[in-house]
């Protein structure tokens, strides 16, 4: 099963990428992966790290790995939890309207063939988007301060 979401962010993709692969600062915007920890607090290849999510009443940490990590391009991080595994991508491509980030996540595994009635993908959808709105929420604010403190200069 995949789940694939995506958003144009109107900002610099450096600051997009900065903001994404930087754990230290998850705490500030990312509103559904919580408590995000990891050995350096930047995401680097081949580095473990955890985070919590909540998708019901109950949080759920995870402790994915990065598997590869291209920067202001690519960065994909892959983990198992209650028998499914899942594989995540996050892709930055810079188009005329701004940054297109596209996350898709490829989930498996035997609890997925009893479906919504064991896991609810449809919450994984819901949380999905939800850090894509974040993330562009935080960083469109950011060059908007930016901008506005340059212009007052």
């Amino acid at each position: 099963m995949i789940i694939e979401e995506s958003i144009v962010i109107r900002a610099d993709i450096e600051k997009i990428w900065t903001t994404l692969t930087d754990l230290t600062c998850w705490k500030d915007w990312n509103s559904g992966l919580m408590d995000a920890t990891g050995e350096t607090g930047q995401l680097s290849s081949g580095e473990k790290f955890s985070f919590c999510i909540r998708p019901f009443v109950f949080p759920v940490r995870l402790r994915p790995v990065i598997e590869e990590i291209m920067p202001k391009e690519r960065l994909v991080w892959k983990g198992w939890k209650f028998g499914i595994f899942s594989r995540h991508e996050f892709l930055l491509r810079q188009t005329g309207e701004g940054v297109l980030v596209i996350s898709r996540e490829t989930l498996r595994g035997l609890p997925l063939v009893f479906g919504s009635l064991s896991f609810p993908l449809w919450k994984v959808r819901e949380l999905t988007v939800g850090m894509l709105n974040d993330l562009k929420k935080a960083v469109e604010k950011a060059e908007n301060d930016r901008a506005i403190s340059t212009a007052k200069l």
